[in-house]
């Protein structure tokens, strides 16, 4: 058949007798000018002028937005290309009718379409370019293409076409969008005046743009790209070649950062308080809304529209299902009527939506725009919730910084409350908002689909709708169990990792006792209690995913059940499923709304908290105090009008220089002014109304050094929180004089803000940061002033021990320092601040004599009083009254005395008596103390071991060494890309392996099972529906269909609730084997183990890691198995109707696959991120609630809030990225799923032309093809999460394979005799002892008999193997040659628990369990109480314990913090005492004690020891100067062996030199 342009029907088709304008065709040929003249014009500009473009803006990002009504363009553009497909369709419709061809009807529609997306293309590249020049074209073209239509429009008004025809809606609807279009483009023309004006306007790029940092582009990309996250392609795609760091996810753009919204929030708080009623506390609830309330609307609107179209897809169906089959009766009548005009055929309205090929393309569309919406709307919310998260942080942070001292001792304010506010509160509202549009969205939801339902059956729809509202509040009950179990759940978690913790700190003391078994017991017992609320849990998850799966079927089977009853002919297919459809869509609302309501319920409680918590009292308002904050929000806010002004290379820093470290004070002029602080007739109190501290008149003198002294608790400590301003003044005035007499006109300013103080706490507080940021405390670096301030605190050697010297991370997170390492750096901290005032209260409180008399000589007398500094400290050792300058006496909460040592003796003989004769005791203490090797040196010997042994690991912290290390030899990408996208698949077969085989089975054919039974409901009602359209004769043979579909609804229910518990209870299982195997492998090890590997790690398994395997992995695996079943049944059921679709489904597979690969690995890379950027934070608001006291002192709360902003904005990129990305994976499956559906559809309508399907069954593939589209991105998203979580099992996993010690031994416990060891003889011959088949030996060939009842002496350096030896005793370590037999045994053939149960030891660290003292001297409960009282009587503590309450029953906290270190030694000794064995090793037992119990502990082993072997291993030889035989040990081999007075007799002997250089 020809082609022509106006028909091939005679020549009246070209003939313009009636006027040129008359002619349809004609009209239609004008219609293709513009579109052909735009074409030509763009397409060289496009292709050719682009590389010569000299005026593009060199800006880093293509993404510039500066062209006014962009955001409109777009969305007129895609309306235009919308409106152009119709047309092109209706043409085409048209056409058919027709004899001939008539190019006319859709040709120009077809041009137009092309030049639309030129258009946008073009202005796109303009835009980026920055060419608005260029702009002109698309107004001409516009212009044209509206007056060619407008023509159009005219001439159909004329010839009576009207809105009854297609076509003259489309020619109206172009009109309106080019004149439009036109509009936009003389607005742009109006703001830029590129054009017929003379002075173009410049614009400058946003401030975000010019600055390369920032990455995230979301704000200021185009409109396809902002909702395609098309940007996020390179990153996404680039983490496969290497993984995304935060220097690659950059900046936040200012409107997201903390501040921003801190201020935005703040504003909106603190306009709500009145004037007329100052009192009352500002809603939060109101400030959220104004200040954030916009976006959560816009998001609202996404989200119906959104839900809107959801609806969509039910009625297309029921439209193609329903035109199949009339199609198929009714061929297009040729007799019809047709209505023409201009000799073309013109198509009636509603014509178009009867043809199923058009409502296809529509299903695709809607599909493709609810999706984009859908995914815009949670993108909103998202960033909105971030912002709200950041502003409330700096909320709650600010608030932290100015509560009040006493809040927080009193206890109304515990730390803990703190912590829960900033981790668990600010994230409840944060998911609050996340879900709150869903809680407007979701009622109308409901309501439309209950509508529509009724609109397809009738009342039968009203009952199965009834069934899911009904069961939506037992969902609801289910959620609120779901949420108590897990607060029992985490009480007993928190109980079994304490013990956990205990059990590891002392693990070396259970193994020496063999006490393994029993403490592992306990754990076990809790670990049981927490498995049965596990249980519950998983019961109630379970019975919330049934009721999630049964809840459709039930519907279904509810409403064709009545519908049968109620008619007697049955549903059309098109009905029923548009109906299934329908319930699908109405379950996830109702399933929702279980979880939004009990959000909202949380979201209230965490308001309420965050409330009073901002309500609470502040420090009080000071003459001083009051200028800080305001003075730097005010000046902000000055700024913040003039954004632009602000210096870019610190766009944060310029609100928080308004303070300054003080500078060095010049002399001053006159010494008139000699006092730095006077307090007058002051009364404070700690917030009751009792005074604390009472008539306190006193002055503190410049440049010098002033003590404080009294007893503990009368109030020392609190006088100087007073004078700093933390306690609530009653009465009276602190009075702080001010240094400037030069500045008068600041003189108000200055009188407010006093001088920072350096102040170093009784508890020593230190940040989580380097030992050097620890020490400079933000103040500029000075190597020589460092130098001296270390020296000063003799923490040299200190630095020395540790692994990256004072580069090392200390603190909370980093490595745990014993008290005196801490308090020397916070002392040092004090030094080094170049302030004028030092306060200093008891920094010698955990130092030895040595270290506190240096400290005082070089720290405070020399460095400090050099420097003139005004120094006040309070003391307890009266030995350095003689160099105070002025000293203040308390008692009991007023001063008792004031003025200098002489004033004192003259005036008060009494006092300075009393203060003698404490002095001589503390000199006679001073000598005894001399004697004794300082604690220091244990601490620091502690620190060495701890580092030894981690030196052996090669300080690699990271877990996953062997994995990095592999990445690191081969460099090539493209293994470590395969790497780093493989599917861990050995781990999850361990996992499940660990669950247990049958149940594994079990719940592989019960999914199995389920989704064949889904899919029969579905076939069965299909075919039911459709025998009912082709049978309407017979009626017979109708009800057959109703009872299979009843029993096959019922099988389904059932399946659902079998394979919802097998998934829990298979998950359950496994992390029961999981923990189990982990904790008895642990408990087992070799000592050598726990040397190597940081207890951290250790316990990150008991905890993070073992609540990962029990709560998070079972609802991922179950949420990952069914959609990925759905998935695969919808395609097999698509492909199976219509095999052509499978053709199809190749490239989507493909694209499918390719998707998946990039997000699990960025994905992972960005939680890895999020994750990591948390923990800083939380630290920092604990770091700060603890050290609220120096911070305020020092006048640094500004740095402070610097440091939260920026950790808050890092955290904050790290999960907008990670959402972001989230976004951009669902959008790119959405879009793939509605391919499907367009394929299935057309698949399945190309089809029927050869009559394959019946229409039920395409119904049945298009519902199915529906699901799928909700189902794949919930595919990748479990596989991405389950391969998060999978770690875990693979950090455990990497455990389980470590050696145990062997338990065995080669000797029957039967053949040991009961007593042994009788004797206490021992042999040692030539002895090898190594810790480790890969170290050297640490001791080499050792001999030596020790007679039964000898005392024996092992000495020797450090390191020369003293101890190893004492281990070698219990066969801790390798024995790999030689033996040790004890009265006639070889003790490396007894089983492992008969040995150590026989032998007793002291360790040099005493190691106190929580619980009771029974459970400590005895925890095998096989003693009497004589003998434990016995025991206590010997080791001098029988006194003590019977005044405790409760006696042997008293308890013990946690590391027997409740007694001192002396008092645990003791008990230590009680304990080896109980258990009466005739060898005890003593290994460096007194090192932490006192010289008077030290007699006393020589005493009882000589007395009640007296018949037994005791073997002493001393780090001080004078302890064993009287021994019956010393062994003195250098570097692993014995040197010397005899009895102590012969060995010092000789001059040469190692054993003197010892002697001689330790006293």
């Amino acid at each position: 058949m020809a082609l022509s342009f106006c028909g091939d029907e005679g020549q009246k088709a070209y003939s313009v007798e009636k006027g040129v304008l008359n002619n349809g065709c004609f009209v239609d040929a004008l219609n293709l000018v513009p579109h052909v003249f735009l074409l030509f014009i763009t397409f060289p500009i496009l292709f050719i002028g682009w590389g010569s473009q000299s005026s593009k803006v060199q800006i880093h990002h293509n993404t510039w937005l500066h062209f006014p009504g962009h955001n409109l363009r777009w969305i007129l553009t895609f309306s235009l290309l919308f409106v152009h497909v119709c047309e092109f369709a209706e043409g085409i419709v048209s056409n058919k009718m027709m004899e001939t061809n008539h190019l006319h009807l859709f040709m120009p529609a077809f041009m137009g379409f092309i030049a639309a997306t030129t258009s946008v293309v073009y202005y796109h590249n303009i835009e980026t370019s920055n060419f608005p020049k260029l702009l002109l074209a698309l107004f001409i073209y516009w212009v044209l293409a509206f007056i060619t239509k407008s023509i159009k429009l005219w001439k159909f008004a004329e010839f009576d076409v009207g809105p009854q025809h297609l076509r003259f809606c489309i020619t109206a609807l172009l009109v309106a969008l080019y004149g439009l279009l036109m509009a936009v483009e003389i607005n742009v023309i109006r703001v830029r005046k590129y054009v017929f004006f003379a002075n173009p306007q410049k614009v400058k790029p946003p401030e975000d743009l010019q600055d390369l940092g920032v990455r995230f582009l979301q704000p200021f990309v185009n409109l396809l790209s902002k909702a395609t996250y098309w940007w996020m392609n390179p990153l996404i795609i680039g983490a496969h070649k290497r993984p995304i760091e935060l220097k690659k996810i950059g900046k936040l753009p200012i409107a997201m950062r903390a501040l921003t919204n801190y201020l935005r929030l703040k504003d909106a708080y603190e306009d709500q308080r009145s004037a007329e009623d100052p009192e009352r506390a500002p809603s939060i609830w109101r400030s959220m809304y104004r200040a954030f309330g916009r976006p959560i609307l816009l998001s609202s609107t996404f989200r119906y529209l959104a839900d809107l179209l959801g609806f969509a897809g039910p009625l297309c169906i029921s439209g193609i299902v329903k035109h199949l089959n009339s199609s198929e009766v009714i061929k297009p009548d040729k007799v019809k009527v047709r209505e023409t005009y201009f000799g073309v055929y013109f198509m009636s309205s509603t014509e178009l939506l009867q043809n199923t090929s058009v409502l296809a393309v529509l299903l695709f569309l809607a599909l493709v725009l609810q999706r984009t919406f859908l995914q815009a709307s949670y993108y909103v919310t998202i960033e909105t919730g971030i912002n709200l998260r950041g502003a409330l942080l700096a909320m709650i942070y600010n608030k932290i910084l100015r509560l009040s001292t006493s809040n927080m001792s009193m206890g109304e304010m515990t730390l803990g409350q703190i912590n829960n506010l900033v981790a668990i509160e600010t994230n409840q509202l944060m998911w609050f908002l996340f879900l709150c549009p869903n809680l407007w969205a979701m009622p109308v939801q409901i309501v439309m689909g209950v509508i529509l339902l009724y609109y397809l059956l009738g009342y039968s729809a009203l009952v199965g709708a009834s069934v899911i509202v009904l069961l939506a509040p037992v969902q609801y009950l289910i959620a609120t169990k779901l949420a108590d179990t897990q607060k029992s759940t985490l009480d007993h978690s928190t109980d079994r990792l304490k013990k956990t913790t205990e059990i590891l700190k002392g693990i070396k003391l259970l193994k020496l006792y063999a006490w393994e078994n029993i403490f592992c017991d306990s754990v076990e017992d809790t670990r049981g209690k927490e498995l049965t609320s596990l249980k519950t849990f998983a019961l109630y998850t379970s019975m919330s995913i049934f009721m999630n799966a049964a809840i459709p079927i039930a519907a279904v089977l509810a409403t064709f059940v009545t519908h049968h009853l109620l008619n007697s002919t049955g549903p059309s297919p098109s009905e029923a499923f548009a109906a299934l459809a329908l319930f699908h869509i109405l379950v996830t609302p109702l399933f929702l709304l279980s979880t939004v309501v009990r959000f909202a319920v949380k979201a209230l409680v965490s308001v309420q908290k965050l409330g009073e918590f901002l309500q609470s009292d502040e420090i009080g308002d000071d003459s001083w105090r009051n200028g800080d904050m305001s003075v730097s929000l005010e000046a902000f806010k000055k700024q913040a009008g003039a954004t632009k002004a602000i210096n870019r290379k610190q766009p944060m820093r310029y609100q928080m220089d308004n303070y300054e470290q003080p500078t060095r004070r010049q002399m001053r002029p006159t010494e008139t002014e000699d006092v730095a602080v006077k307090v007058s007739n002051g009364f404070f109190t700690w917030g009751s109304n009792l005074s604390t501290l009472s008539d306190i008149n006193i002055r503190i003198p410049t440049g010098q050094l002033t003590m404080i002294v009294g007893q503990v608790g009368c109030g020392k400590s609190s006088l100087l929180l007073a004078m700093l301003g933390e306690m609530q003044t009653i009465n009276g005035k602190v009075y702080w004089s001010n240094w400037s007499e030069t500045e008068e006109s600041d003189e108000d300013i200055r009188s407010k803000n006093r001088y920072s103080v350096a102040y170093a706490t009784q508890k020593s507080w230190l940040l989580n940061a380097t030992v050097e940021e620890n020490i400079t405390f933000g103040s500029p670096f000075n190597k020589q002033r460092y130098k001296a301030v270390i020296d000063a605190c003799s923490l040299q050697p200190d630095i020395d021990l540790l692994p990256f010297g004072d580069q090392t991370e200390i603190g909370e997170r980093g490595i745990n320092l014993s008290g005196g390492q801490r308090q020397r750096i916070c002392v040092a901290r004090a030094l080094y601040q170049n302030t004028n005032i030092v306060f200093l209260d008891d920094p010698f409180s955990a130092l030895d004599i040595h270290l506190s008399d240096h400290l005082m000589q070089e720290g405070i007398l020399k460095f400090l009083q050099d420097d003139k500094r005004t120094v006040v400290l309070v003391t307890h050792k009266l030995q350095y009254l003689i160099h105070a300058d002025w000293i203040i006496a308390m008692k009991d909460g007023s001063v008792l005395r004031e003025g200098t040592l002489k004033d004192i003796q003259t005036h008060d003989v009494e006092l300075y008596d009393h203060w003698k004769t404490l002095m001589n005791r503390n000199d006679q203490e001073l000598e005894k103390d001399t004697e004794l090797d300082s604690q220091t040196t244990l601490e620091r010997k502690t620190l060495r071991r701890a580092f030894y042994s981690r030196e052996t690991k090669n300080q690699i912290d990271d877990e996953d060494e062997e994995e990095e290390e592999e990445e690191e030899d081969d460099d090539n990408l493209s293994t470590t890309t395969s790497r780093r996208s493989k599917i861990p698949w050995k781990v999850c077969w361990c996992y499940l392996s660990s669950g247990g085989f049958f149940m594994v089975f079990l719940m592989v054919s019960s999914k199995l099972l389920k989704h064949s039974v889904m899919v029969a409901i579905d076939y069965w009602l299909a075919v039911w529906t459709s025998s009912k359209t082709n049978q309407s004769v017979g009626a017979g043979t109708e009800p057959d269909y109703l009872p299979m579909f009843i029993v096959l609804c019922g099988a389904g229910i059932t399946l659902c609730l079998i394979t919802s518990l097998t998934v829990e209870f298979l998950g359950l299982s496994a992390a029961t084997n999981l923990h189990h195997n982990l904790l008895n492998k642990i408990i087992h090890a070799p000592i050598r183990f726990f040397d190597i590997t940081p207890l951290g790690q250790i316990l990150n398994r008991f905890s993070a890691d073992t609540n990962i395997i029990d709560q998070h992995i079972p609802p991922t695996l179950e949420s990952l198995t069914r959609s990925t079943l759905l998935c695969l049944s919808a395609i097999g059921v698509i492909s199976s109707i219509t095999p052509a679709f499978l053709i199809a489904l190749v490239p989507l597979a493909v694209a499918f696959y390719f998707i998946q690969k990039y997000f699990r690995v960025a994905s992972k890379d960005l939680q890895d991120l999020d994750d990591s950027t948390q923990l800083p934070l939380l630290c920092h608001f604990s770091e700060t609630a603890e050290g609220l006291t120096t911070i305020r002192a020092f006048r640094h709360e500004a740095r402070f809030k610097q440091r939260m902003l920026e950790l808050t904005d890092t955290n904050n990129t790290a999960y907008l990225f990670l959402s972001a990305a989230n976004r951009w994976l669902e959008v790119r499956t959405d879009y793939l799923g509605a391919v499907i559906v367009l394929t299935a559809a057309v698949s399945s309508i190309w089809s029927l032309r050869y009559g394959l399907p019946s229409g039920g069954l395409v119904g049945l593939g298009l519902t199915y093809a529906l699901t799928v589209t909700n189902y794949l991105n919930w595919v990748v998203r479990n596989l991405a999460d389950l391969e998060v979580q999978m770690a875990a099992v693979k950090k455990v996993n990497s455990f389980l394979s470590t050696e145990s010690e062997n338990y065995e031994g080669s000797m029957d416990t039967s053949q040991v005799p009961e007593d042994w060891p009788q004797q206490g003889e021992i042999k040692i011959q030539d002895l090898c002892v190594r810790y480790d088949p890969m170290l050297k030996p640490v001791l080499k060939h050792v001999n030596a008999y020790i007679n039964p009842g000898q005392k024996v002496g092992i000495c020797g350096r450090t390191g020369s193997g003293k101890s190893s030896l004492s281990l070698a005793f219990f066969n801790m370590v390798d024995m790999f040659e030689g033996k040790i037999i004890i009265d006639g045994i070889d003790i490396c053939k007894l089983p492992l628990q008969t040995l150590r149960s026989r032998l007793s030891i002291i360790l040099q660290d005493p190691v106190l369990f929580s619980g009771s003292i029974r459970f400590n001297l005895d925890p095998e409960r096989t003693c009497t109480d004589d003998r434990l009282w016995e025991a206590l009587e010997i080791a001098q503590l029988k006194n003590m314990v019977k005044a405790l309450p409760g006696g042997l029953d008293a308890v013990v906290t946690e590391g027997g913090e409740n007694f001192s270190v002396g008092q645990r030694q003791l008990f230590c000794l009680a304990r080896a005492f109980v258990r009466k064995s005739s060898i005890l090793i003593m290994d460096e037992a007194t090192a932490s004690i006192d010289m008077a119990t030290e007699n006393i502990l020589q005493k009882v082993v000589m007395t009640a020891f007296a018949d037994r072997t005791v073997v002493t291993i001393a780090h001080l030889v004078s302890s064993i100067l009287e021994a019956e035989q010393v062994l003195v040990f250098s570097s692993g081999i014995l040197v010397e062996c005899d009895s102590g007075p012969n060995l010092l007799a000789q001059e040469e002997s190692l054993f003197s030199v010892l002697v001689r250089t330790h006293k």
